[in-house]
């Protein structure tokens, strides 16, 4: 079910060699977009990280730009597949859709996947002062976000999905800031415990 609900994309299948290069480059901008947030992606080091040179970013890309929003997707069809498989394991044990998602998002797990983790709590801070292009590519992250919480709480409005949407975003970038210790899992475990006595009765085990 998680996997329905979060709607995870699938990589392309590469079948020449430039898909298989795009997808090196997309791939290796995914991972650093999420470690160095969008003013740290480089061309020429995602080319140098993919085994490339720099010379040959533009047979693939016609700008930067270009390459965040592809590096987006990419992030969140990846860390969507990721928590949404840590969620199904939590589902097999009896629990509630709405709590395998929250357990998964606020997990120590995720805590310390900066570079394979959410791109929203990631990025949010820095989302408003993109590009238009790479803006628009950012809200639609933040919209699949609300949409997986809204997925696990039938019924639920678009208003109360995206307040459980902000509050798992922004306890993981507190417990970031603080650290992987003590103070940052207990900020996990404070929202964890908040969100469930709030929400996890009207959830289902469908």
């Amino acid at each position: 079910m998680m996997s329905i609900i979060f709607k995870p994309a699938m990589a392309r299948i590469a079948n020449t060699r430039k898909e298989e290069t795009h997808e090196r480059i997309v791939q290796a901008a995914a991972r650093a977009i999420r470690r160095h947030g969008y003013a740290g992606v480089g061309v020429a080091e995602v080319m140098k990280e993919a085994g490339l040179t720099h010379g040959g970013f533009y047979a693939h890309f016609k700008s930067r730009d270009d390459l965040l929003v592809e590096a987006l997707a990419r992030a969140g069809s990846d860390s969507g597949a990721n928590i949404a498989r840590a969620a199904e394991a939590r589902r097999a044990r009896g629990v509630s859709a709405f709590r395998a998602f929250v357990d998964s998002y606020l997990s120590e797990t995720h805590l310390q996947s900066l570079d394979t983790g959410c791109p929203v709590a990631a990025l949010g801070s820095d989302m408003a002062r993109q590009s238009g292009s790479v803006r628009q590519a950012s809200a639609q992250r933040v919209e699949r976000l609300v949409a997986a919480v809204r997925g696990t709480l039938p019924g639920a409005t678009r208003a109360t999905a995206s307040v459980i949407a902000g509050t798992l975003v922004g306890s993981l970038q507190l417990a970031r800031a603080l650290g992987d210790n003590a103070e940052g899992r207990a900020v996990l475990g404070a929202a964890r415990k908040a969100l469930l006595q709030q929400h996890d009765g009207a959830s289902t085990n469908a």
